[in-house]
């Protein structure tokens, strides 16, 4: 056979795998085409690729369960037993120095609210619809503004918004801040894979089909970019990590950066917030702490004897949901993308996915599922670092997803949660707020991040002495 139209160790790294079909394959494109197929096939490591079929192909055995799984211990709300003025004055003098910069995952698109584009532009505060992007623009500005110094925001993206995104910010003026302490960059991807033969799929013919590596691509990303070494040479040392479909996500919090800093059971390497679960079957992951580490389980993994199971007080045992908020040492990041025994593991699922047969160049359209798309997750992490600590917040506080049009975690509960949140602002800083026979806000209320990303800065404000029932305030 003629394989000459790939370079000689490419065909040879192929036949290697058992992926020969790509070779026959390259045979049938023409010149433009195959040097893109080229290109694309060197830009993986195909060892590791065949190391990954055979592991989690056809033959995948799960991990067995965990002998012990136990309650993760968590810095409570009602915990008076730490000092909490002790550890925000740590982390406030951390961001003061330029030691945190702000990390926002940003790979998804707004398919499943109805809209057509990246998620961190969609319209989502309660009355002046601001994007998400833009909110948390405004919270690094009077960030910046209230500790007197420059906040660095790096913020990954996928293939499918990259450039969207990026062109968002340019035709907004990056929303006040300056282009220099912004870096956007790409997540990675992995070849989607047939689930019985192992073959690696055609989205069409001289191009591979992938998918997102996940948000645990992150670390590798990071490093990839450029955007750790820059924040390094900044003098960052930490990460506050969101993701963008949370807007009351507080995105840079002193109590709980001093805590991860510097808790005498934290290594500073990678701490986690959670709220208590609103029921047993919550779809969120639990904090659990196993053979003496802490680490999140899925819902969906975490057997429902233990997931129901109550403490003497009649209270969920396993109560800690994730909310995916992370602090994480760019020290400890370097580390998982350096060292071969910090490698992240892979997760597998199995969906449908279109691809084009490598000889006929016809579409193929499976009815069932048919392939392996592998990913990786960031709280992955947490049971990497030698101390992991958990940090408990109030819901309403910092926890108003926007995932769905509809029902939970919808743009609707989300717009509620956030006048929700403004109104116990407003009532700690000494308004009347409104509420019916119900206890609901009879209001709707915004208030901007450039005023307020705590009830504290309301403190000097000059405020009204109460809100009218019904009203629409923006503050």
């Amino acid at each position: 056979m003629n394989t000459t139209v790939l370079p000689h160790i490419l065909v040879e790294s192929l036949e290697s795998i058992g992926q020969s079909h790509l070779i026959e394959h390259a045979l049938t494109l023409d010149a433009p085409v195959l040097a893109g197929f080229i290109e694309q096939l060197e830009g993986f490591d195909l060892a590791a690729i065949g190391e990954y079929i055979n592991r989690y192909g056809k033959g995948y055995a799960s991990a067995p369960p965990a002998a012990s799984i136990e309650p993760a211990r968590c810095y409570t709300l009602g915990d008076q037993t730490w000092d909490r003025a002790k550890y925000r004055g740590i982390g406030q003098q951390l961001i003061r120095d330029g030691k945190v910069a702000c990390f926002t995952v940003a790979g998804g698109q707004g398919s499943r609210l109805g809209y057509d584009g990246p998620k961190g532009c969609f319209p989502t505060s309660c009355v002046q619809n601001k994007p998400l992007f833009q909110l948390f623009a405004e919270s690094i500005r009077k960030s910046e503004e209230k500790y007197e110094t420059r906040i660095l925001w790096a913020i990954m993206t996928s293939p499918l918004n990259h450039a969207a995104t990026i062109s968002f910010f340019e035709d907004n003026g990056y929303f006040g801040l300056d282009a220099e302490q912004l870096m956007f960059f790409e997540q990675g991807v992995m070849p989607s894979f047939d689930l019985e033969s192992g073959r690696l799929l055609l989205a069409e013919p001289g191009v591979l089909c992938t998918n997102p590596d996940g948000h645990g691509g992150a670390y590798r990303a990071l490093k990839e970019s450029g955007a750790l070494d820059a924040m390094l040479s900044a003098g960052v040392e930490h990460l506050s990590y969101f993701q963008i479909d949370n807007p009351h996500a507080m995105i840079l919090d002193p109590v709980f950066l001093g805590l991860h800093r510097s808790a005498d059971d934290s290594s500073g390497e990678m701490s986690s917030k959670m709220v208590a679960k609103a029921s047993w079957d919550e779809k969120v992951g639990v904090f659990c702490s196993i053979e003496g580490r802490t680490e999140i389980i899925e819902y969906s993994d975490l057997p429902e004897g233990l997931a129901k199971q109550t403490d003497d007080a009649g209270a969920l045992a396993f109560n800690a949901g994730s909310i995916a908020i992370h602090a994480i040492s760019l020290a400890f990041i370097e580390k998982i993308v350096s060292d071969p025994r910090y490698a992240l593991p892979f997760h597998r699922a199995i969906k449908k996915v279109g691809s084009v047969d490598p000889v006929s160049g016809e579409s193929c359209t499976p009815s069932e599922p048919n392939a392996i798309k592998l990913e990786r997750f960031v709280f992955d992490g947490i049971k990497l670092a030698e101390q992991s600590i958990v940090v408990e917040t109030d819901r309403v506080e910092e926890f108003a997803p926007v995932k769905n049009a509809t029902g939970a975690d919808s743009i609707e509960s989300s717009k509620l949660l956030q006048t929700e949140r403004g109104a116990r602002w407003l009532t700690e800083a000494g308004v009347d707020v409104p509420r019916d026979d119900d206890g609901r806000v009879d209001a709707m209320i915004e208030i901007s991040p450039l005023s307020a990303v705590e009830a504290s800065d309301l403190a000097l404000m000059d405020l009204p002495d109460s809100i009218a029932a019904g009203s629409t305030v923006v503050i």
